[in-house]
């Protein structure tokens, strides 16, 4: 039986923008089925002009409302026009998640003098501070494989600060998913905790001491309430961001004393079977 010709129109599934070179660039790569933009928009338009809109607007707005005909609104354009720069909506947020890893400032562990303590924390905070800042990015990244230049630049110096704190090569991997993984998950709750507040016309303060007033007055919570109050009195703090600092700055420095632990136990020098 002779199959059926391949539907050359059909392209592959794509597993990232950036091993694409024909999605980096748009629709124009499949031989101009669409038009180009207008002389006006093309004046207008570049890649990164897009990819910047989109991250404004995905601050603003947040994942849930964005969309191209919202973004081709915003940049006052025709939403056939962007898709002349980016060939679908996915492709867009990969460009707009590498962007916004753009901003971070990444330390040079090979720095004379340099300690990897301080390269550390200043690159998990830096980590937490954009997630806070971007909170569509974090429900995002498990989405993409994250492999533009800015989030492998983060990534490469992830690892030479890891590489310098003396933790054997099989324990590296580990070390570096339990701080980043626990940046990870306090800056997501962090943002989204931040978001929420915003929607709600409160203060973070305003929120928490509404939440705390409600719990307390449950009876059958009455017991968790008063060992949540006292765990909240004993860490000391005036409001939800000093709290916050303070639990962070604390998970920060046990996490750094249990990679020095393990870099100085003979035990955990030997991969288990």
């Amino acid at each position: 039986m002779v199959p059926p010709p391949a539907d050359r129109t059909k392209r592959p599934p794509r597993t990232s923008v950036w091993l694409d070179a024909d999605g980096a660039r748009g629709r124009r790569a499949e031989g101009g089925r669409r038009a180009e933009p207008a002389e006006r928009e093309r004046g207008a338009l570049d890649r990164d002009r897009i990819t910047a809109t989109s991250v404004r607007l995905l601050d603003d707005e947040g994942l849930a409302k964005f969309s191209m005909r919202r973004l081709a609104a915003e940049l006052d354009v025709t939403a056939m026009s962007v898709y002349w720069y980016v060939d679908t909506k996915d492709d867009l947020l990969e460009l707009a998640i590498d962007a916004v890893f753009g901003e971070l400032e990444l330390p040079a562990p090979d720095a004379p003098g340099g300690d990897w303590r301080d390269d550390l924390r200043a690159l998990a905070v830096a980590y937490r501070s954009l997630l806070v800042r971007h909170p569509w990015v974090s429900p995002l990244m498990g989405d993409f494989l994250n492999i533009g230049p800015h989030a492998m630049a983060f990534a490469r110096c992830v690892h030479r600060i890891v590489a310098h704190t003396g933790v054997p090569p099989h324990g590296q991997t580990g070390a570096m998913s339990a701080v980043f993984q626990f940046v990870y998950g306090f800056g997501t709750i962090e943002g989204h905790f931040k978001r929420r507040c915003e929607s709600a016309g409160m203060t973070q303060d305003e929120y928490y001491q509404q939440a705390m007033a409600t719990i307390g007055g449950r009876p059958e919570l009455a017991r968790t309430f008063a060992e949540a109050t006292e765990m909240m009195v004993a860490r000391g703090g005036d409001t939800v961001e000093e709290m916050r600092e303070r639990d962070f700055d604390f998970a920060l420095r046990l996490l750094v004393a249990g990679i020095e632990a393990m870099r100085d136990d003979p035990a955990g020098r030997r991969p288990r079977n």
